[in-house]
């Protein structure tokens, strides 16, 4: 009978287990090897990207704000007296000669007050009359020794004082003639109506503006500028003007006024232009463009898909053209525009910079540029 060896060490049990083990770790071997033959292809593999050459171009930027033309000296009319409207002759947008009526008044009020003052001027005149007649007559008496000094003196003040009293009615009379031409309203320069505020039969009190009046002859185009405006330098104070219904009627002017107040409601500053022999088309209310340009300078300007962020400052990914591989730098933006940014500082010419393909950068990484046959 033939036995077998219940040893656990015997190698004739253990060699298919030593054989399986081998084959295992052969096949891990070739496993890992090819893991690492796909990590070392990836990493060697340069990401695709589009650059440019920094190169800082002379630049000339314009700014276009809109408008209105005003006329340069504007007036609110008002009645001197109080009184009801029994008038109204003109209204807005009318063009009137100085000396034109407006409106007027009822003048009942001021004529009564006429008659009054003529009534007080013909009393007056007729106590001077009396007064004279008595000093007159205590002259002569005292001439004589049949009166005394006393009621000389008295006749003499009464006659003085008559004459005051004449004096102020006829002052007073001239006054209230002149308050009865005043309940008709009068253009005070030729013009344009440009607002009304009254109504036929409307009481109106002195000195509350009824109409305005845009005086002929020199025009302006007044603007409502942002603060910020004044940030940059422009290249003179002339200024391109163009009707906004109309771009071919142009004309040019210059800042004549700047507002050394912000408006606290639109937070606007008011910049009047005055405009040169403005052209007929640019009429009172007209909405225009005004164009002015800034200084020239130069600057570097890249693309919005260049701009990147290392941690909170703004960067750029740069490209070593020797080595070919990518390096973020920081860089100071001056301004943001439709399309494109102003790099004022962090970059020098001639280095070549990543515009498309940065989002999937890493520092140190290797690069392909469009066009390159590598």
């Amino acid at each position: 009978m033939t036995t077998h060896s219940s040893n656990p060490t015997d190698p004739l049990r253990t060699l298919p287990a030593a054989k399986a083990l081998v084959a295992a770790a052969v096949l891990a071997g070739v496993a890992l090897s090819g893991c690492n033959d796909r990590a070392s292809q990836t990493a060697a593999r340069a990401t695709l990207v589009r650059t440019t050459i920094v190169q800082p171009r002379d630049r000339q930027t314009s700014l276009t704000l809109t408008g209105e033309i005003q006329a340069r000296f504007r007036a609110d009319l008002s009645f001197r007296v109080s009184g009801r409207v029994v008038a109204r002759t003109v209204d807005v947008g009318a063009h009137v000669n100085k000396g034109d009526v407006l409106a007027r008044l009822d003048p009942a009020e001021q004529q009564a007050d006429v008659d009054a003052a003529t009534a007080a001027v013909a009393s007056a005149e007729a106590r001077l009359r009396v007064a004279k007649a008595t000093f007159e007559r205590q002259k002569a008496l005292i001439a004589s020794g049949f009166t005394t000094r006393t009621v000389y003196d008295q006749a003499q003040e009464g006659l003085r004082t008559a004459e005051g009293v004449l004096e102020a009615a006829k002052a007073q009379l001239g006054t209230s003639k002149d308050a009865l031409g005043y309940a008709a309203l009068r253009a005070e320069a030729d013009g344009v109506i440009t607002a009304r505020n009254l109504e036929v039969g409307q009481v109106v009190p002195a000195a509350q503006p009824v109409f305005s009046l845009a005086q002929d002859g020199e025009r302006d185009a007044v603007f409502e500028v942002y603060e910020s405006v004044f940030l940059g330098e422009t290249d003179s104070r002339r200024i391109t003007l163009a009707l906004v219904s109309d771009p071919a009627v142009t004309a040019t002017g210059e800042v004549r006024e700047v507002s050394p107040a912000i408006d606290a409601k639109s937070s606007t500053i008011r910049v009047k232009v005055s405009i040169d022999n403005p052209p007929a088309a640019m009429t009172l209310g007209s909405a225009v463009a005004g164009t002015v340009k800034t200084k020239a300078q130069k600057d570097i300007t890249l693309p919005w898909s260049a701009l990147m962020a290392a941690g909170r400052r703004p960067a750029v990914w740069t490209v070593d053209t020797k080595t070919k591989t990518a390096s973020l730098k920081s860089v100071t933006v001056g301004a943001y525009e439709a399309g494109q940014v102003l790099i004022k500082s962090g970059l020098e010419p001639g280095e070549r910079v990543v515009v498309d393909g940065g989002k999937l950068l890493s520092v140190g990484q290797s690069v392909t540029e469009e066009g390159d046959q590598s």
